[in-house]
């Protein structure tokens, strides 16, 4: 059965999206990629050359196997990330743009109103706009009234590693969405990922778990796993929770009958 993630009219077989961030080494990076088979990648836009084909990041990314995703990492206000994807688009990449603007540099928190303005500009500029949020139920229907091609809440602060901490705010924005969500941010462990595809995310975005484990590649194959796993249980459906015991082999009348 066809289970494509879809967004903006395209089409991917891989639900996971990688960052490129932190990693030790290049080749390190690489096998990360392959992997993961994740088919979009995201780049920071301070981090990269985009004039320069010989960039070191950038030469090592198969553009014709991943879909460059730049970010506006860095930006502190709208008009900064605005600018910053204005510049990817004249430097020939596609009209995509994960939209980041984080002014605290301590939490690296989403503004939500200048993430918000951002949007609504690039969206009308004609951009494919995923915008990194908090896990804000109502910022992400603004988002998508604005015209978003998804929405990106966090599951924790970027880098963290703590996993899904904000599941009940998520459950909701999943369940009013009309748009992808893809969890990005705090995912430390492949389980991490399970969890939000089992709660119903469309996709997840890692990059720390991936760049700081003791081997890239494995981890990229075990996300690549969990991601899958937990997409095939949402699709199974889960059970329901219980607040008391139930046994899973009750007594039943032809038991009773013997006696």
């Amino acid at each position: 059965m066809s289970d494509l993630l879809t967004i903006a009219g395209r089409s991917f077989r891989s639900r996971l999206m990688v960052g490129t961030g932190k990693f030790s080494s290049s080749s390190a990076m690489v096998a990360a990629l392959e992997a993961s088979g994740a088919e979009i990648v995201t780049v920071a836009l301070r981090r990269v050359d985009l004039h320069n084909p010989q960039d070191d990041m950038l030469a090592h990314i198969d553009r014709q196997k991943y879909l460059l995703l730049p970010n506006t990492s860095g930006a502190r206000d709208a008009e900064e990330a605005v600018r910053l994807a204005r510049l990817a688009r004249a430097a020939g990449c596609e009209p995509w743009v994960k939209l980041e603007v984080t002014p605290d540099p301590y939490y690296l928190l989403p503004d939500p109103v200048e993430t918000l303005k951002a949007a609504e500009i690039l969206v009308r500029e004609g951009f494919t706009v995923l915008p990194y949020i908090n896990a804000d139920p109502v910022l992400a229907k603004h988002l998508q009234e604005a015209g978003t091609a998804t929405v990106m809440p966090l599951g924790a602060p970027i880098g963290t590693n703590r996993g899904v901490r904000t599941r009940d705010q998520l459950a909701i924005i999943i369940e009013q969405a009309i748009v992808p969500v893809v969890v990005d941010a705090g995912l430390g462990a492949p389980s991490h990922a399970a969890e939000a595809m089992e709660l119903g995310a469309d996709a997840v975005l890692v990059n720390t778990a991936l760049a700081v484990a003791r081997d890239p590649g494995a981890m990229g194959a075990a996300f690549r796993k969990a991601v899958e796993a937990g997409r095939e249980g949402y699709l199974a459906g889960l059970g329901e929770e219980r607040s008391q015991a139930e046994a899973s082999s009750p007594l039943t009348g032809f038991l009773r009958n013997e006696d």
